[in-house]
C-alpha cells in the first residue's frame, strides 16, 4: 500500500482515508535535524545560479554546530504527555505511543533514529532501556556561546554536547525552550571568541530565492546542500503560531535545528521538518521563519521561557454556509473572513469581555482576522494584561468590544473546534428540510447516547440518508444547543426555530452542536420540503 510521510515531531502518526486508498501520514520529528538553507533576494529568472556556493559555505559553516543529546530510559521513548511539541493540546495532534514489545519499535528506531536496543524480558516484564543518544544541528548567534536549535532536539535531555566545526566539544546548558514554536536556546562556555551567524529578514524572502542548508544529517557532520524557497506561509497541522517556509534544499534526519541561509549568509529560517514518503529528503522541507525565531530566542535568553497572550475561546473556520446563516457578507469570489467563536473558557478573558458563542472575530487590535489561522498568532503576540479592541460580527452587524488578554495556560492557547470530530419513549420531532430527528434530553436519551448530566439542548436520534445533516457530518448522539443562535431546550422549540427560518426564506440554519463535550457550529443548507 503506498504511503506518504510528514516527518515532524516525536514519531506521531496520523491516518487519513481517501475514496480509493488509505494514505498513511507518518508524523515524526525530522528529529534530530533538518538543515540550513540559503536564498537569493531576487527571483531565479532575474539572477543566474551562482557558479559555486563554496565561499558562502566557508563563511557560515564554522558557526554551525552538531548537537548530541543523551536521554534517559525514562524519557527517551515516544512522548505521550499533553502539551509536548506537536502533541495533544497543540502542535501535531494525538500521540501514538509504541510499547517496548511493539513491532513498530524497530521501525521507529530506523525511521526516526531512536536506535532502541533489544529488550530482554525479566520476570515477564520488559527490562529498563539504557540511556540513548540523539543527534541534531544548531548554530551560534553570539560569540559568548549562545546556540539556537529545535526544542524537539533537546527535549528531556539529561546531557547536551555541542561540537563545533573544528571538532572542539563543549557541555551545553539549556537556557530555555519553547514547545509552541519548537525552538530552544543553549549556552556553552568556551575560552575563546566563537564564530557566529546572524538572523536575517525572513519577510523579504520570496519563492524562488536561493537557500543554503548546512547541518548534521544522519550524524555525518557538516554537510552543505542548496535549493530554493518553494513556498511561504505553509500551515502544518497544529503549528498554529508558525507560518512555515517551504524549501527544497535536501535535508534529512539530523538536520533539525540547523539554519537556513540566504545568499547574504543570513539565517532566514530554522529547519524543523520534512515531508517524505520514505523518511529521507524528497525536496519538501519546512523552516521556522527567522523573524519569529529571533523574537522567541530573545525572550528565551532574557527569561528562559515565552509568555503569550490568551483569549480563552474555542474557534472554528467560517464556512460559506455558516457565513450565509449568520448574515456575514462575503466579497464576490472571496472566502468568508474571521474566526467563529464556538465556546468560551469559563471566567476567561473573552467571557469577561462579553464575547459570546456565535460571534465572528473580524479584527484584533486593529489588525484584520482574514482567516482562522490569523487569530492565534495575533493573540499570542499580544502581551499579557494588555487591553485591545476586538471587532466582532454579531446579530448581522459589527460591534467592538474591549478585551484584556490573560496569561496562556501551559498546555493550550487557542483551541480549534472541529465540527467533524468523532464522538457525539420521549418527546421527539423531525426538523423539516434538515434530515434530523431530535428528542428531549432525559434520563433515557442520556443513557442511550452516554451523554453527561449537565448537557443542555436536544439530542439527535436519527439522520436521514443523503440529507443536509448527513452531508455535514452530523450523527446520532449529537446535542443541538441552539439554532440561529437561539437556545433550544425541547424538540418543539427546535422544530419551530427551523420553521421560522424557512418562512423567512433563510437558506441556511446555523446549529451549535456538542459532541464528546466539544462545541462547534455547523451550517445546514435547508432542503425544500
Amino acid at each position: 500500500m503506498p504511503s506518504e510521510s510528514l516527518v515532524l515531531a516525536h514519531g506521531r502518526m496520523l491516518l487519513a482515508e481517501g475514496p480509493v486508498r488509505q494514505v498513511r501520514l507518518y508524523i515524526a520529528i525530522a528529529a534530530l535535524g533538518l538543515a540550513l538553507v540559503a536564498g537569493l533576494s531576487a527571483p531565479a529568472w532575474a539572477r543566474p545560479a551562482p557558479e559555486s556556493f563554496a565561499e558562502l559555505a566557508a563563511a557560515v559553516s564554522p558557526a554551525v554546530v552538531n548537537i548530541a543529546v543523551r536521554q534517559s530510559a525514562a524519557t527517551a521513548g515516544p512522548d505521550t504527555r499533553p502539551g509536548r511539541p506537536f502533541g495533544p493540546g497543540h502542535p501535531f495532534g494525538p500521540d501514538h505511543p509504541f510499547g517496548d514489545d511493539s513491532p513498530m519499535r524497530e521501525f521507529m528506531g530506523r525511521f526516526f533514529g531512536e536506535n532502541t536496543p533489544p529488550v530482554v524480558p525479566r520476570q515477564g516484564r520488559p527490562s529498563p532501556r539504557s540511556n540513548r543518544a540523539a543527534v541534531g544541528s544548531g548554530f551560534i548567534v553570539d560569540p559568548a556561546g549562545y546556540v539556537v536549535t529545535n526544542h524537539h532536539v533537546t527535549d528531556d535531555a539529561e546531557a547536551i554536547t555541542v561540537t563545533l566545526a573544528d571538532g572542539e566539544s563543549y557541555d551545553a546548558a539549556l537556557i530555555g525552550s519553547d514547545p509552541r514554536t519548537d525552538l530552544a536556546l543553549l549556552k556553552i562556555e568556551a575560552e575563546r571568541t566563537l564564530p557566529t551567524v546572524a538572523f536575517g529578514d525572513s519577510d523579504g524572502i520570496r519563492p524562488g530565492d536561493w537557500v543554503l542548508a548546512v547541518g548534521n544529517p544522519f550524524g555525518l557532520g557538516g554537510t552543505v546542500t542548496a535549493g530554493i524557497v518553494s513556498a511561504r506561509g505553509r500551515d502544518l497541522p497544529g503549528g498554529a503560531l508558525i507560518d512555515y517556509l517551504q524549501i527544497d534544499a535536501p535535508i534529512n534526519r539530523g538536520n533539525s535545528g540547523g539554519p537556513a541561509f540566504d545568499v547574504e549568509g543570513k539565517v532566514i529560517g530554522v529547519n524543523t521538518a520534512i515531508y517524505s514518503p520514505t523518511g529521507g529528503s524528497v525536496g519538501i522541507g519546512f523552516a521556522i521563519p527567522s523573524n519569529l525565531a529571533e523574537r522567541v530566542i530573545a525572550e528565551l535568553r532574557e527569561t528562559g521561557s515565552v509568555e503569550r497572550g490568551w483569549l480563552g475561546v474555542q474557534v472554528q473556520q467560517v464556512s460559506p454556509d455558516i457565513a450565509e446563516g449568520l448574515g456575514l457578507p462575503i466579497e464576490a469570489g472571496g472566502q468568508p473572513r474571521g474566526a467563529l467563536i464556538a465556546a468560551l473558557v469559563e471566567d476567561g478573558p473573552a467571557e469577561d469581555a462579553g464575547l459570546q458563542p456565535g460571534d465572528v472575530i473580524l479584527a484584533w487590535d486593529g489588525q484584520p482576522v482574514e482567516a482562522l489561522r490569523d487569530l492565534p498568532r495575533l493573540v499570542a503576540a499580544t502581551p499579557v494584561d494588555e487591553r485591545v479592541e476586538v471587532e466582532v460580527w454579531r446579530d448581522r452587524t459589527t460591534e467592538t468590544l474591549s478585551v484584556v488578554t490573560g496569561r496562556s495556560p501551559e498546555a493550550q492557547q487557542l483551541a480549534m473546534a472541529d465540527p467533524q470530530r468523532d464522538g457525539p419513549g420521549n418527546d421527539a420531532a423531525v426538523l423539516p428540510g434538515t434530515g434530523l430527528s431530535v428528542a428531549t434530553l432525559d434520563d433515557r436519551t442520556r443513557a442511550r447516547f452516554d451523554l453527561p448530566g449537565d448537557a443542555r439542548g436536544v439530542v439527535v436520534t436519527d439522520i436521514e440518508p443523503d440529507s443536509p445533516a448527513e452531508r455535514q457530518g452530523l450523527r446520532a448522539g449529537d446535542i443541538i444547543a441552539s439554532i440561529a443562535l437561539a437556545e433550544v431546550a425541547t424538540p418543539e422549540q427546535a422544530r419551530d426555530a427551523i420553521e421560522r427560518l424557512r418562512e423567512s426564506d433563510t437558506a441556511v440554519a446555523t446549529l451549535m452542536i456538542t459532541r464528546n463535550g466539544e462545541p462547534s457550529f455547523v451550517a445546514l443548507r435547508l432542503a425544500q420540503v
